[in-house]
């Protein structure tokens, strides 16, 4: 499909900088009507004044939909049950709210009769991936438009001057010109004095936590409350998807809880530097993990973990429609059928610390596990159970000679 074919693109907008220029460029390059798309993921006050921009930039129309209900209860909390963590630190708030938001756009694009769809993703990150393997698995035949895969613009500086050119209202500026995507679960942080690896965040750019220096010095308890895996009451009190991870997050941010620094293995290849804030998923995980310690059985935690791993990576590269992603959800599901419990935990300067852990059918069970005296353990049944499987250690020895 050539530019001239294209009638109508549905633009998925933020109204930061990218999505400003691409709303205009789009508008002056293909010469068709540009829907716009913004996905309430929780980003809050930038949502405000959004339509009376999009509409001042050239976009016939608006959408602006809450998904953070969605997000949540489908995106967030399956990787709360997977204990998910890429690379072993991140937490994957950016990788999760993409495939809610290209599949909200996707319906927009089937309810305008869109023949393209838009993102503002670059040529070298991740998003573009998890953007359009969602298009495509949920409409094969779609258009996809990637205006920084097409445009002449080489990077923020180019886009802020053609802003400034165009007249086009954005925050950015050649002093402040890092990248930050903010959602219900976290704020991240790239590019520009980001791209440094030995240079520290500057202190000003976090958003939803205190620094550890500067949180509260009196520790916290909260009490969290789990059914199949998934956080239903803090402190007692039943909450909602979003009002308990909004709550946890304002809770964690004054303990300095949940910030990472890692540089990452990108999808396409490239190692990058990603700065993150996730107070309340950082939270959850380490009690999601206590409160499993006591209620799965050895083997079915470990395997699962083994599906943790397959978890992470199938979400940061995009693939959340997959078939196979599909069968990991309904498997990691499945374990978390006994997860029902409570967990205390004790918040403090940038430590979430374990302070107990109950269940009502937990396997741990304080007769087996005593050192004192006790008639349910014979502990001389230890020593079988030792030298079959020193067996083999043995033969080996035995046979080799080795010293």
């Amino acid at each position: 499909m050539t530019k001239r074919e294209i009638k109508k693109i549905v633009l998925a907008y933020s109204g930061g900088l990218d999505t400003s220029v691409m709303l205009h460029w789009l508008r002056a390059n293909y010469n068709c009507e540009v829907v716009c798309f913004c996905a309430d993921v929780g980003q809050g006050e930038e949502l405000t004044g959004l339509d009376e921009k999009a509409r001042a930039t050239g976009a016939s129309k608006l959408y602006v939909e809450d998904l953070r209900e969605e997000f949540v209860k489908e995106y967030v909390w399956p990787a709360v049950q997977a204990n998910a963590l890429y690379e072993g630190v991140y937490l994957l708030g950016t990788s999760l709210a993409r495939p809610v938001i290209a599949k909200a756009q996707i319906e927009v694009a089937r309810k305008e009769g869109a023949d393209a769809v838009a993102h503002g993703a670059t040529g070298k990150g991740n998003d573009q991936v998890r953007f359009e393997l969602t298009y495509y698995a949920l409409e094969p035949d779609i258009h996809v438009v990637a205006p920084w895969r097409e445009w002449e613009f080489k990077g923020r500086s180019d886009l802020i001057a053609y802003c400034t050119q165009h007249r086009i209202p954005v925050t950015a500026t050649h002093e402040k010109p890092y990248s930050t995507d903010r959602n219900l679960m976290h704020v991240s942080y790239e590019g520009g004095i980001l791209e440094d690896p030995w240079r520290e965040p500057p202190a000003e750019i976090f958003q939803m936590t205190k620094s550890p220096e500067e949180a509260r010095a009196e520790a916290e308890y909260v009490e969290i409350s789990f059914e199949r895996g998934i956080p239903v009451k803090l402190n007692g009190q039943a909450l909602g998807a979003v009002e308990m991870l909004t709550e946890l997050n304002r809770i964690g941010g004054e303990h300095g809880v949940g910030r990472v620094d890692l540089v990452e293995n990108r999808f396409v290849g490239m190692k990058s530097r990603g700065v993150y804030e996730t107070p309340g998923v950082t939270i959850l995980q380490a009690a999601h993990r206590a409160l499993e310690s006591i209620t799965m059985d050895r083997e079915v935690l470990r395997l699962r973990d083994s599906l943790s791993l397959k978890f992470a990576e199938s979400v940061y590269y995009g693939f959340w429609f997959a078939p196979e992603s599909e069968l990991l959800r309904q498997m990691i599901d499945a374990t978390q059928r006994d997860v029902n419990g409570e967990v205390r935990v004790k918040l403090y300067r940038g430590n979430v610390i374990i302070a107990g852990r109950r269940a009502p059918r937990s396997l741990y069970s304080e007769r087996l596990a005593t050192f004192e005296a006790d008639t349910v353990y014979n502990q001389r049944d230890a020593e079988g159970f030792i030298k079959l499987n020193a067996l083999r250690l043995r033969t080996r020895k035995a046979m080799t000679g080795d010293k």
